[in-house]
């Protein structure tokens, strides 16, 4: 394992770690996570492949600017492209949770030429247009929190969201290391990243005509008890031709690290597929609408 440090093209810089050889693979953290977040995957995956993570901007030891304005979708999605360039990889398989679920979605849309496959996990929070307002709001107060409480406090109350639990119930050992790093976090960089990501990016609902002309294998994964991904999730099946979707049993949100080995398991047989050149694109006469095929 290496660690070193990239800079971005708006001169930002993001702490990164390269882990084993072979095709490459990139790994996108979520909000209440940072490049820890994955090491279950590192583990397993850099036996075989180079396994690549970082942490996002305003979490630390990555830069920390001092304004929302440094924090955009977009550059969250051009991030990912700064570290592969930074490291000299031209293509890799990218797999994001959650916020990096939204930024590898909006690469593989950007650059799909530079993505091998896409791992699309845990998206969807405040897509729905009935939802909209109530997510920005409810980023807002979480933003607040994080710069007027105390960090543990502000913390403790995001990671015990109604798609947390589910972790905490499984693995309890796991959910208290997973609390202990997120009260680790940069308060400033939390608020920065819920205003200038999280609260402005736009509905995956407004995607519809980018998704569907994308063309690079792709993976959707969600789990079932993760209500605020679930439509989201089936509209990107239905709209990316190349989508798998898996959705795990009694499964939450942070779901790469509260059902590790299945996670891994369908990521490494989509690999597999994508490698041997197997992985499909949808028949469209599976698309008819008929539902007897009698049309």
């Amino acid at each position: 394992m290496t660690q070193t440090t990239i800079t971005t093209t708006d001169d930002v810089s993001l702490a990164v770690e390269d882990t084993g050889s072979g095709a490459a693979i990139v790994f996108v953290h979520e909000f209440a996570g940072d490049m820890r977040s994955f090491e279950p995957q590192v583990r397993f995956f850099s036996r075989r492949y180079r396994c690549i993570t970082y942490n996002a901007r305003g979490y630390p030891p990555s830069a920390v600017p001092p304004t929302p304005d440094s924090y955009s979708q977009e550059r969250a999605r051009d991030d990912i492209r700064d570290v592969m360039d930074g490291l000299g990889i031209q293509g890799a398989h990218i797999v994001g949770v959650s916020m990096g679920g939204f930024a590898t979605l909006h690469f593989g849309l950007a650059y799909p030429h530079r993505a091998k496959s896409l791992v699309i996990a845990g998206v969807g929070y405040g897509a729905p247009a009935e939802k909209r307002a109530q997510f920005a709001e409810e980023c807002e107060v979480a933003a607040k929190r994080f710069e007027t409480l105390p960090i543990a406090e502000a913390a403790g109350s995001y990671g015990r969201g109604p798609t947390r639990v589910q972790y905490e119930n499984k693995d309890p050992r796991g959910y208290a290391e997973f609390m202990a790093q997120l009260a680790e976090h940069d308060p400033k960089g939390a608020a920065n990243t819920l205003r200038g990501v999280q609260k402005r990016r736009p509905s995956i609902f407004e995607l519809e005509q980018p998704m569907r002309a994308l063309s690079v294998p792709s993976l959707v994964m969600t789990g079932d008890e993760d209500d605020p991904c679930l439509e989201a999730s089936l509209f990107m099946k239905r709209c990316i031709a190349t989508a798998g979707l898996v959705v795990m049993p009694c499964t939450g949100h942070t779901l790469n690290l509260e059902e590790p080995a299945a996670f891994n398991a369908h990521l490494a047989e989509f690999y597999a597929a994508v490698e041997l050149g197997r992985w499909p694109k949808r028949d469209p006469r599976s698309t008819t609408g008929s539902i007897l095929g009698t049309r």
